[in-house]
This record gives structure tokens, sequence and C-alpha cells, in this order.
């Protein structure tokens, strides 16, 4: 279960760090010229974009850095669960703009989160 829960937080890490890193570096016009999955920015200030890309940086780096650096491990279940909040909104926003193709992807993500923060609070904790 422990190798489990590494190689999926490990997975999530590296798709919310480049992820919001790229929210961060990339103007919001060309965000939104990317493809039809990013169609979504168009609901949000160019402030509010930069925030969900921090957030979603930080939150990577709070699934790895706790466990790795043995300080306060605890922050690794609870960055699980603020990205599930991040998905939860995202998955809103899918369904307020009719995008239920591509809401199956965030669906996918939550449940990964959901999945991480359980095995770390219950099952295979530090």
């Amino acid at each position: 279960m422990n190798i489990a829960l590494w190689i999926v937080t490990g997975l999530l890490a590296a798709a919310y760090f480049f992820g919001g890193g790229f929210k961060l570096i990339t103007p919001k016009s060309r965000i939104e010229a990317f493809g039809s999955s990013s169609k979504w920015v168009e609901d949000f200030s160019t402030g509010a974009v930069k925030a969900i890309g921090t957030f979603e940086v930080l939150g990577a780096l709070g699934l790895i850095l706790p466990a790795v650096l043995d300080i306060a491990p605890v922050l690794v279940p609870v960055a699980a669960i603020g990205l599930a909040v991040i998905m939860l909104g995202a998955t809103i926003t899918r369904v307020r703009r009719g995008e239920y193709r591509i809401m199956v992807a965030d669906l996918v993500y939550l449940a990964l989160l959901v999945f991480v923060a359980w095995g770390r609070l219950g099952p295979s904790p530090f």
C-alpha cells in the first residue's frame, strides 16, 4: 500500500507542479488558446488563474516535501485535501460550462487525491 501511495503521490505532485507552473508563467490568453480543455480560463481573471497555479505548485510541494524531509508529514494528506478542493472547484466549473467529457479527467484527479489523503490518514501513515 505504501508503494502505491508513493507512486500516486509522485505522479500527482509532478502533474500539479508542472500544471501550476504553466499557469504561473503563461499569459492567460495563451492558456486559453491551448485547447478545448483550457477554455475554463475564460471564466476567471488573470489573477485568479495565477492564484490557482500558485496553489497547485504549493500543493505539489506539500505532497512530497514533508514526507521526504520528515518534517510534519501530516501535511501530506492536508495538501492532498487542499488539491482535492481545487479539483472539486474544477469539476463544478466543468459542469457549469457543460464540459462533461473533459470533467472525467478532473474526477480521476479528485479520486486519486482522495486515495492519497485516505491512505496517509488511515491505513498507511508515515
